[in-house]
């Protein structure tokens, strides 16, 4: 065993070992290994084959991927100083192998001979596809381009990186450094008992009385649905909303320039690669085929959707005036007032439902949705882990077999970045000693237990478990041993969201919800009438929640695709970018203030840029995709093995289109999608 946990690849990362000493001398080491296997590799004679050329490669940027990929997980999950100087110190040079290595003419021609030759014929499908996303991967990362627009490239990918980073950085800090101490319990009413002795916590670890809120989403969003206050409510709303902005804590936080820089970055780089615009760029590996189609895909959905927005918020806006006595609703005003009505009209509430949800019932119940539709078997299990609350787990086959690994990390803390996200640790792959099994990281950022009682979750915490365990069986029941394909490697990126938006739809399903309840006081399983309720409150604001996510795909294809700084085009700046979509498909109000844009991290510092638009287009295949479970039933282990063989278990080896084909039986619809969403009655 090494000496460099980092450098230790016979087992799983060595979390509880890893310190930020480790990060630079494996890094370096592992891009000097890297280097030498290319050289190797580029500068063998003979003909090129799957064994001298793609193997190799594979083997030694497998190496590096887990070990930097477990520092990317630390710098995301358990930031420290160290740790993330670590990170920033060698994320410019991990950046520039990996550009060098997209650019290098030798290795290029190696892949272009091997593709042309007599083997890949007979190679198998996953390797084809291989071989032939690696051509596709080569030219986009300029391998074609000549030497001065190389190394342009190369600093821009530096850069890009560079930038990605520091706005991450941006926002954890900004979302970190907020904190609101309240003095007078009477500000604290109307919010749940656990929130605010989270508060009183809080305030206690800082040495202080009273409540500590912050805006970290656990507390959020407690305070804009249940708070009385208004002006506490529109207090953390105007933090929340500023986050990393210019009208943020602190300037150097400030993400706007940033974004400027970020957007210039990318059309430059787009047009050396000979493409008009980034958005061009974004979609050469995706489903959809041009910048057009997925705007016109986009507004169609939003011409169907915005009539169901503008009645839902003018119920909204009437129910506020008429119970609430608020004759304007303003942002902050919204999800309290949404709350009520949904409470008086379908009798119950978030938190009424959050105490029939505690941590260990819904994850059983998930448990038993994957182990009787996919036929394995989930165990927890011990690894080295990161934070004393990670929980790991196998998945074992039919015959007991481990055929991968999750560790599970649920609870918003200080030092972990915000939102919802699964990460490959471990990719399978074929080795000469066997078959790597996948390893998930899983990661939330749901409230912790307080007071002895356990974590509860409200039922959309529920629907985000399921979700982002969706992506993780993606990445874990993967039957392809090739790296670049197995498991959510190479998939479209706009098909990427399928199996995790298709599990959604099992947390609206009653033999799925019994058996994940029982009241954190009583124990009492979820009673049928409360569940009728939260069904029959399903599709409330449906037609609000679906222009949210349009205008945030219309928001980023426009700005990847129009805008040009300092240009003479129809947009002046990233945020007439946002006012135009706003004009366009927005119902709710927005407050002056807000700066959406500077903690948008899927599109400026993710992988979503100029692909947020996945999220629905996902959501069109996940809709159809469940149907077939409709149908035969929702448990059903035939329709599950199907979705398996077809679907999970192809991952990236051929295109997703005809892995949905093999599914379905047919191309997708939209039917299911508007059935789903109450968006196929009459508005008259």
């Amino acid at each position: 065993m090494t000496d460099n946990p980092l450098l230790d690849f016979s087992g799983l990362p060595r979390f509880a070992s890893i310190r930020a000493e480790h990060v630079t001398p494996a890094v370096e080491r592992l891009l000097a290994d890297a280097r030498a296997a290319i050289d190797r590799v580029a500068s063998d004679t003979a003909p090129p084959s799957w064994d001298t050329v793609a193997e190799p490669i594979a083997a030694v940027l497998d190496r590096l991927q887990r070990a930097w990929g477990a520092v990317s997980h630390l710098n995301a999950v358990a930031n420290t100083p160290e740790i993330r100087d670590a990170y920033n110190g060698n994320l410019p040079g991990v950046t520039a192998f990996h550009t060098d290595l997209g650019q290098d003419e030798r290795l290029y021609a190696k892949f272009r001979a091997l593709a042309a030759s007599p083997e890949f014929a007979a190679l198998d499908a996953a390797r084809r596809r291989a071989i032939e996303n690696e051509l596709r991967d080569f030219r986009l990362s300029g391998a074609e381009l000549g030497p001065d627009d190389k190394a342009r490239f190369k600093v821009i990918q530096e850069d890009l990186a560079s930038l990605a980073a520091s706005y991450d950085d941006n926002v954890l800090d900004a979302t970190n450094a907020y904190a609101l101490h309240v003095d007078d319990a009477g500000r604290l009413a109307g919010l749940p008992d656990d929130v605010v002795a989270e508060a009183r916590e809080s305030a206690k670890a800082d040495g202080r009385d009273g409540w500590k809120l912050t805006v970290r989403m656990p507390c959020y969003l407690p305070v804009m649905k249940y708070a009385r206050d208004r002006e506490l409510r529109a207090e953390l709303h105007r933090a929340q909303s500023t986050r990393a902005s210019d009208l943020g804590a602190k300037r150097e936080w400030d993400n706007g320039p940033a974004i400027e820089r970020v957007l210039e970055l990318r059309r430059e780089a787009a047009r050396l690669l000979g493409y008009p615009h980034y958005a061009e760029v974004s979609l050469v590996p995706k489903m959809a085929t041009s910048t057009a189609d997925v705007l016109a895909f986009l507004r169609d959905l939003a011409l169907r959707a915005k009539p169901y927005a503008e009645r839902d918020f003018a119920e909204l806006a009437a129910f506020a005036r008429s119970e609430l006595g608020i004759d304007r609703l303003e942002p902050w005003d919204v999800a309290w007032a949404t709350e009520k009505l949904q409470n008086a009209r379908y009798a119950f509430s978030d938190e009424e439902v959050r105490r029939y949800f505690p941590e260990d019932r819904v994850l059983a119940g998930l448990f038993h949705v994957v182990e009787t539709i996919y036929g394995v078997s989930i165990r927890e299990s011990k690894a080295e882990t990161w934070h004393p609350t990670v929980r790991f787990f196998d998945i074992a086959d039919r015959r007991g077999t481990t055929i991968a690994q999750f560790y599970f990390d649920n609870y918003a803390r200080e030092g972990k970045q915000g939102g919802a996200w699964m990460d490959d640790a471990i990719n399978r792959r074929r080795r000469a000693d066997g078959v790597q099994i996948p390893v998930a990281y899983l990661t939330c950022n749901l409230p912790a237990p307080v007071a002895g009682k356990p974590a509860l979750f409200t039922h959309d915490d529920v629907i985000t478990v399921f979700h982002e365990f969706g992506h993780g069986l993606h990445q874990m029941l993967t039957e392809v041993e090739v790296l670049g394909v197995s498991g959510i490697e190479g998939v479209e990126w706009d098909a990427v969201e399928l199996p995790s938006q298709f599990m959604e739809n099992f947390c609206w399903e009653w033999d799925v919800l019994r058996r994940m309840t029982a009241h954190v006081d009583t124990g009492a399983p979820l009673p049928r009438e409360l569940f009728d309720r939260m069904l029959a409150a399903k599709n409330f604001q449906s037609g609000l929640a679906t222009v949210r996510q349009l205008e945030f795909g219309l928001f980023d294809m426009l700005v990847h695709s129009e805008y040009v700084r300092g240009g003479d085009g129809r947009f002046a700046s990233p945020q007439a970018v946002l006012d135009a979509v706003r004009a366009e498909v927005r119902v709710l109000p927005v407050a002056p203030y807000d700066r959406f844009m500077h903690a948008f991290s899927h599109v400026f510092a993710g992988g979503y840029a100029a692909g947020y638009y996945s999220y629905k287009w996902a959501e069109v295949l996940s809709a159809d995709a469940y149907s077939l479970f409709e149908e035969l039933g929702v448990l059903s282990p035939e329709a599950g093995a199907r979705f398996r063989d077809e679907v999970l278990a192809r991952g990236g080896s051929r295109p997703a289109m005809e892995s949905f084909i093999a599914f379905r039986g047919r191309e997708p619809q939209l039917d299911a999608l508007l059935r789903h969403n109450g968006m196929t009655t009459s508005l008259a």
